[in-house]
């Protein structure tokens, strides 16, 4: 990419892989991040950013000097990069910086409030894991250990969740003073793991992205220009656990892979607020088709609006979305394995009222 010293460039960033994650900068740069998705959004100015499959980030840089500089992704779990150059002439190249350390998931990031208190970052092969490979979120070479087994779930609080709903999405009015019914899948066959303490974290960079000197892009620095596309408060909520079982290569929503889930039925018009919380070790970015998402604060303020939402390990996010687009569409973490291994839901969005769960 090409450019004339005290010019202004944009560069529109787009990661169309299948599985990785990127965390993208350009050293000697600040990045102005413009737009979101492809929606603007206010200025922001970083030195980084994670960008999920799928996402698109627009950023404005300014380079006062005639040399080069690296436009460098390193994957999420460093085992690689990907590189372009922005020069003023072509042929011109810069100095590559050095992959950061591997990251590691530590007991607070998988939600163990148990291991939560000054744990330092947690090898995944003292759990009984071979190291995770967090661009491929983990499917490389997985096998089972015998020190899994050694991990005690049993104290954590279930006494939250209705079990006898396990695989059906809870839904109730989205009030402030509604009481949402949790519907979370149990451990067995199909889950293996369920986090124990959940929080919002709209400020959180992510699992290798904290304080390592660089400012860093979080959701709760997003604010899209115009605010959002229906000032509704939602009428409804529907909460939607991510789920999965690592050993057995089985991915899902609530416990329910595709094949075995009713479509999620949304009434053409309404608002509707949907909540995801991360039950998994792994980052999912998760795109509902045909409408947009709205990310919003714990209080439900609104924040940013996109079409893919990258949800942390031990992360509850919620989104505002208006049904307005009728017909049957697609809801799955983008990550192409997670897709085709269950993560994935229909969503119909259908006139009268719509009931949850069932076939139009």
């Amino acid at each position: 990419c090409l450019f004339q010293r005290g010019e202004s460039v944009r560069l529109r960033f787009i990661n169309g892989s299948s599985m990785s994650f990127f965390d993208v900068r350009i050293p000697g740069l600040k990045l102005s991040v413009v737009a979101a998705d492809g929606v603007d959004v206010e200025p922001v100015s970083v030195d980084e950013f994670r960008i999920g499959t799928a996402e698109t980030y627009d950023v404005i840089v300014e380079p006062k000097d005639d040399r080069a500089y690296s436009i460098f992704a390193q994957s999420m779990d460093r085992s690689g990069y990907a590189r372009g150059t922005l020069a003023p002439a072509a042929g011109m190249q810069a100095e590559i910086p050095p992959l950061d350390p591997r990251p590691l998931l530590t007991m607070s990031d998988m939600g163990m409030a148990h291991g939560a208190h000054g744990a330092a970052a947690m090898d995944h092969a003292a759990m009984g894991h071979a190291a995770m490979d967090h661009a491929a979120m983990g499917h490389a070479a997985a096998s089972p250990a015998a020190g899994h087994g050694t991990m005690d779930h049993s104290a954590m609080d279930h006494g939250g969740m209705d079990h006898a709903a396990m695989g059906h999405e809870a839904t109730s009015p989205a009030t402030p003073s509604a009481s949402l019914q949790h519907a979370a899948a149990e451990r067995g066959p199909m889950v293996d793991s369920l986090a124990e303490q959940v929080s919002s974290r709209l400020d959180d960079p992510g699992v290798g992205l904290r304080n390592n000197g660089r400012r860093v892009l979080t959701y709760a620095d997003l604010h899209t220009v115009g605010g959002p596309i229906d000032r509704r408060e939602p009428g409804r909520e529907i909460e939607l656990h991510l789920t999965g079982h690592m050993e057995r290569f089985v991915w899902s929503f609530n416990g329910q892979k595709f094949s075995e889930a009713q479509p999620l039925r949304f009434s053409h018009g309404e608002r509707l607020r949907i909540t995801l919380v991360n039950d998994t070790m792994m980052t999912h970015p998760i795109h509902l088709h045909g409408m947009w998402s709205e990310v919003t604060t714990p209080q439900g303020q609104f924040q940013v609006r996109k079409h893919t939402i990258v949800v942390n390990p031990a992360q509850r996010l919620s989104y505002s979305v208006t049904a307005d687009a009728l017909g049957r569409w697609a809801y799955h973490c983008h990550l192409l394995y997670h897709m085709e291994a269950g993560m994935f839901r229909e969503v119909h969005v259908v006139h009268g009222a719509a009931h949850e769960g069932g076939h139009p």
